[in-house]
């Protein structure tokens, strides 16, 4: 199959993603930042990930929070936590990254991630001539809305791109749900965090990013 651009995913793709505890470590910080002092062990886990809208609202709204405020406080911290562990080599990029390099094709980047995070982690790699277009979420609570399966930042890339067809790689089921919202195929890429299973059927299964040379096709 012909595509004329491949969109990938961040977290658990192009780098491993971040350790669970330093995330929570990172929400109940951002509550300290705020004036939350002794925040519920269950605010902290929900702020650290898989965040709703309307879940987030209502803590703030028992906590007294603004919740544009908060949000910014909450992914700055986020992001400056997760590049902390970028210099500090704990979270790098995968090894597999390096068969890119033999794809003459056009590439972006979307990610339930902050836009700062993965900016820094391009940088930091010396990547950022190797993407045309990255998305990550802009700092506010709209964005916790347009994060995938919302197909938001993958349209905004394809367009980016002049994309017609474009191939999303992912690693997570809003991934593949993400590219069905936007009407592209999806390869899944099996990685050793995930327990292997994937229900939402992609167009294809990788065990690594070198299995897109099998997938693609310049002709």
């Amino acid at each position: 199959m012909y595509y004329d651009a491949i969109i990938f995913d961040h977290d658990g793709v192009i780098t491993t993603p971040p350790e669970i505890d330093l995330l929570q470590s990172a929400a109940r910080d951002a509550f300290v930042e705020a004036g939350v002092e002794s925040p519920p062990d269950r605010h902290v886990d929900g702020l650290a990930i898989n965040v709703t809208v309307d879940w987030y609202e209502d803590i703030c709204t028992e906590h007294g929070l603004d919740p544009d405020e908060f949000w910014a406080v909450r992914d700055r911290v986020a992001s400056a936590a997760q590049q902390a562990a970028v210099r500090d080599g704990e979270k790098t990029l995968y090894d597999d990254v390096s068969a890119l390099a033999d794809l003459d094709h056009d590439f972006g980047i979307v990610s339930s991630n902050q836009h700062e995070t993965i900016e820094f982690v391009l940088d930091h790699f010396d990547l950022t001539d190797r993407f045309e277009t990255y998305y990550g979420r802009d700092p506010t609570v709209e964005s916790i809305r347009r994060k995938k399966p919302n197909p938001y930042y993958v349209e905004q890339a394809m367009a980016d791109l002049g994309a017609d067809t474009a191939l999303f790689v992912g690693d997570s089921e809003s991934d593949i749900e993400a590219a069905r919202n936007a009407g592209i195929d999806s390869a899944y890429l099996h990685r050793p965090h995930r327990d292997g299973a994937v229900s939402s059927a992609p167009t294809y299964e990788i065990d690594s990013l070198a299995g897109l040379h099998d997938i693609v096709s310049d002709d």
